[in-house]
């Protein structure tokens, strides 16, 4: 399916959306729209090559867990299109960016406005923290750094089957304090499985605050490459900058984008926070007036009438 908007159209709308939401729903996942918005746009709207969504554009409720007994289970992953040989599949590990990621579908044509409304309501499928059976999740990604590993085992069926279609991971930095992610690469590289590419949000922040103060990370580009990943780091509200490292060569590896992100960005209020971003609830009626005009001012949209 074809998308009219520019990517950066895409980008200034899923801002809009998350931050609608968290002004009538008293907080939301500000901050992760803030860093990674530019990066699900590309994805969805330029870099993914997808088939139309095979669920309907309103979301069903949650039709329970997989089973024989169970026909009308199902998992979120039509929206991203048909699981064919020769599409893209994409792996959304940071199961706390789904509110992100839904405002995208809604803002490239894959599910409607109306499956926002469902966030986080019981018996819907449109879960606050991604479950597989959520608009375009394929498998639960919740534990963090499981996302890699997951693309790294079906890109490596996907290569037996004579697969022709890559398969696309999003991830964040935090995974990279688990070693589940650093043996995802090096068997990328010891396979030669050169259909994995992944791109991450590099903010610097995770649930409990600053990387920083959880566990020291280091140089992350020279350890993926001493891991066998061909990396390349960029500003990740760069798109032509993200495009570009997406040309990259890595015959035999995984390619890893590292997009360097400002956990504020286009919305600057958010600094005040800073490093508590996580998840942004309201402290107080005055706090959610003051943000909802300046992040309105920000976005070039008029502050949102959360009373009605």
């Amino acid at each position: 399916m074809r998308n009219k908007k520019s990517t950066e159209e895409v980008a200034l709308g899923i801002r809009r959306r998350v931050y609608e939401h968290a002004m009538r729903n008293n907080g939301g996942y500000l901050s992760q729209a803030c860093s990674s918005a530019e990066q699900l746009a590309w994805l969805y709207n330029e870099e993914l090559n997808l088939g139309d969504p095979t669920l309907p554009a309103i979301p069903k409720p949650f039709a329970g867990v997989p089973s024989a007994e169970n026909p009308d289970y199902h998992t979120g992953a039509g929206y991203n299109g048909p699981a064919t040989p020769d599409f893209d599949r994409l792996f959304i590990a940071p199961a706390h960016y789904a509110l992100v990621a839904y405002a995208t579908l809604i803002e490239t044509g894959r599910m409607d406005p109306e499956g926002l409304e469902m966030f986080n309501q019981d018996g819907s499928s449109v879960e606050m923290i991604g479950a597989e059976h959520s608009p375009g999740m394929e498998v639960h990604n919740g534990t963090l750094g499981v996302g890699l590993s997951t693309a790294a085992g079906l890109a490596w069926g996907r290569r037996r089957n004579g697969d022709t279609g890559r398969t696309w991971v999003f991830m964040s930095d935090g995974e990279v304090q688990e070693g589940q992610t650093w043996e995802a690469v090096q068997a990328c590289a010891y396979h030669g499985i050169d259909t994995v590419m992944a791109i991450m949000d590099v903010n610097e922040q995770q649930c409990d605050g600053a990387m920083s103060s959880v566990m020291e990370v280091g140089d992350i580009r020279s350890k993926f490459i001493n891991f066998g990943a061909a990396c390349v780091e960029v500003d990740g509200h760069d798109l032509s900058a993200i495009r570009d490292a997406a040309k990259e060569p890595h015959e035999g590896k995984p390619l890893i984008i590292m997009a360097r992100t400002n956990p504020f960005h286009t919305m600057s209020i958010l600094e005040e926070r800073f490093p508590r971003l996580h998840y942004v609830r309201f402290k107080s009626e005055e706090e959610r007036a003051r943000m909802n005009v300046s992040i309105a001012a920000d976005l070039g949209v008029d502050p949102i009438d959360y009373a009605h």
